[in-house]
């Protein structure tokens, strides 16, 4: 069954796993998952498996590891910044 989930519910997901685990592990049991971002839609097993680590000791590392391989979809406009104008 797939699991549609919003983008900010990642962590919580990410913490129902158990630890360690490899990245071909976790991409494996995030298969079904698909991420609900601001402007489309992603496969959390396809995002893990374009990380650079091999293994995560907790869900903290996982989550940081996503961050790098996020699409810009996730993360709203393109182009904009959080910095000043």
């Amino acid at each position: 069954m797939d699991e549609r989930i919003k983008l900010s519910r990642i962590e919580e997901r990410l913490d129902d796993l158990s630890y360690p685990l490899t990245r071909d592990d976790a991409a494996t049991k995030l298969a079904d998952v698909t991420i609900l971002m601001a402007d489309g839609e992603a496969n959390l097993g396809e995002l893990v498996s374009e990380v650079g680590s091999d293994s995560f000791t907790s869900s903290g590392d996982l989550y940081e590891e996503l961050q790098n391989v996020m699409p810009v979809e996730a993360i709203g406009e393109p182009g904009q910044s959080e910095g000043d104008a």
